[in-house]
């Protein structure tokens, strides 16, 4: 495998997973007991920390492109182990 695809293969990792995780661990206003600014939505977080996310995304990320790379170089898991819908069994009509 090239290293381009590699890096290609990190980044869609990288941002799958920082989107998955953008919810975690944010508290609202509600929760956490603060008043609401005027104009603020009632959803807004109390403390947006991205590097935080930024550190998680990366560690999986590194975790998922390097099982990625190892099952693409070791062929663990092929397409064929995936197919759920399996070839009809040969017909014996004549």
């Amino acid at each position: 495998m090239q290293w381009t695809s590699i890096v290609a293969i990190y980044l869609l990792f990288w941002v799958m997973t920082a989107f998955t995780m953008l919810p975690f661990g944010i508290r609202t206003p509600d929760e956490t007991g603060e008043a609401i600014i005027p104009g603020q939505a009632e959803s807004a977080p109390v403390s947006f920390r991205p590097g935080k996310l930024v550190i998680r995304a990366t560690v999986i990320a590194i975790v998922l492109t390097s099982l990625f790379v190892l099952n693409y170089e070791f062929g663990w898991i092929s397409p064929d182990d995936m197919n759920i819908f399996p070839e009809p069994p040969a017909s014996t009509q004549r």
